[in-house]
């Protein structure tokens, strides 16, 4: 795709709608919280995955973590090679601005990569939802600095890539993975904190 300079171009050269392919990758960023939070909730509620594993609630886990592991490569996949059909901007194409996305990235990767380590592979992949909760919650580093580390990390994943291939698309699409990671923590972090308050007043409930 071509270089557009900033000073002659307008919002309809910055970003090119008519290419399917950034359609796809918008599809893919929404539908992929929205999936794991309809699966999640559906297991927490019916033990839909559980009784397809027998009983094995462990299972059901591991199957759903696979899941959303490969969605999330999809994902990634498709927001690269929609950036390929966008239009560069060449005020985007400077040594400072590749640096800006390398310590974007790097950064990004240090709080998903963290905050996996201190959850651990259920604590991940939604094992509260399949009733494997964790002893107490995660206070340390990454979730001193954030309470939603991956999703922070991963947004800023999404707009390194965007600056390192100067592509105003990406930043566009960045703000999408933005605002749909704010809603899927609108919905998710009150329903987890019920399921761990849920847990607490029934310990309390056999202390007394």
């Amino acid at each position: 795709m071509a270089t557009k300079s900033f000073a002659t171009s307008t919002v309809m050269d910055l970003v090119d709608l008519d290419q399917q392919s950034l359609l796809i990758a918008t599809g893919s960023i929404v539908f992929n919280p929205v999936f794991w939070n309809v699966v999640a909730r559906q297991e927490y509620h019916n033990k839909v995955l559980t009784k397809l594993f027998g009983g094995n609630s462990r299972y059901g886990c591991y199957f759903l973590a696979v899941v959303i592991f490969g969605i999330g490569i999809l994902r990634d996949t498709l927001y690269e090679r929609a950036l390929r059909d966008q239009p560069a901007l060449d005020i985007l194409q400077t040594d400072a601005v590749k640096a800006a996305a390398a310590a974007l990235f790097l950064t990004g990767n240090v709080l998903v990569l963290t905050s996996m380590w201190a959850l651990g592979f259920t604590g991940t992949y939604l094992g509260d939802y399949f009733g494997i909760l964790m002893d107490a919650r995660v206070t340390g580093f990454p979730f001193s600095v954030t309470d939603a580390p991956m999703y922070y990390g991963s947004t800023m994943s999404f707009l390194a890539t965007a600056l390192w291939f100067a592509k105003p698309a990406g930043i566009a699409l960045t703000l999408l993975v933005f605002v749909v990671y704010k809603l899927a923590l609108m919905f998710e972090d009150p329903f987890t904190s019920e399921i761990y308050a849920k847990r607490e007043r029934a310990r309390a409930g056999k202390n007394n």
